[in-house]
């Protein structure tokens, strides 16, 4: 169950846009950016997405300078970091042109801290003429303007989109598994979400967690019939 994963439109959307990313013609910038409030599944559609196109796929925390970035990367592509950042840099950007698999940089906004991790996310652009995309909060468009080199190689900017009735009649199995649930607590728990993924997957299990306990409460209630949630949820 852990690892199944929805096909919610978020997924879709990144999809398609690494395909156009992968196939562009030569000449045309290769980033792409997918920017969005928190909890509307970013991070499991670019997980996804690493996984469907063997992608390196590296999330960024708040802590790390550019060589932690270059190591980190390094270690996902399977190759021993070891010397400089220009050497760090060079194994980079020479594994990403070899392999011409996307690398996907997750939590991005920590790159905006320093001018230093924005040069050098672009040097990795640059070294290799690789697939690079992006994947911070809602403010990142706004934000990278401050950098026009790098602004201006975005070919892709990806709003992520709010969590919708379908996307949530595609997590109920996952996290509401055998029970029904009709489609006006649906969308109660969709409009409770205000837009976020997250939200709607830990209200399902609340849902599950629930109609559990009132089938084991009154187990002759529900031996007839499939489990529906029960309407005080």
């Amino acid at each position: 169950m852990v690892n199944r994963v929805a096909s919610i439109a978020n997924l879709d959307l990144v999809a398609v846009a690494a395909e156009k990313l992968l196939s562009r013609v030569d000449g045309l910038p290769g980033i792409g950016v997918m920017y969005g409030e928190a909890g509307r599944g970013k991070t499991i559609a670019c997980s996804a997405l690493a996984n469907q196109t063997r992608g390196y796929y590296v999330q960024m925390r708040s802590a790390w300078n550019r060589k932690a970035l270059l190591e980190k990367i390094l270690f996902e592509m399977g190759i021993k970091p070891h010397g400089t950042i220009p050497h760090l840099l060079d194994q980079v950007c020479e594994q990403l042109a070899a392999s011409r698999r996307p690398l996907i940089v997750d939590e991005f906004d920590f790159c905006l801290r320093t001018d230093n991790l924005i040069e050098l996310v672009r040097d990795i652009y640059e070294g290799s003429q690789g697939t690079l995309l992006l994947v911070g909060e809602e403010t990142i468009p706004q934000k990278l303007k401050r950098w026009e080199r790098f602004h201006s190689r975005v070919m892709a900017w990806m709003p992520a989109l709010p969590v919708s009735l379908e996307d949530a009649r595609k997590l109920a199995p996952i996290y509401c598994p055998e029970v029904t649930i009709e489609d006006d607590l649906l969308a109660h728990v969709v409009t409770l979400a205000h837009g976020s993924v997250r939200r709607v997957s830990v209200n399902l299990t609340r849902i599950h967690m629930a109609a559990t306990a009132c089938r084991r409460s009154s187990p002759a209630r529900w031996r007839s019939t499939p489990t529906k949630a029960p309407r005080s949820c």
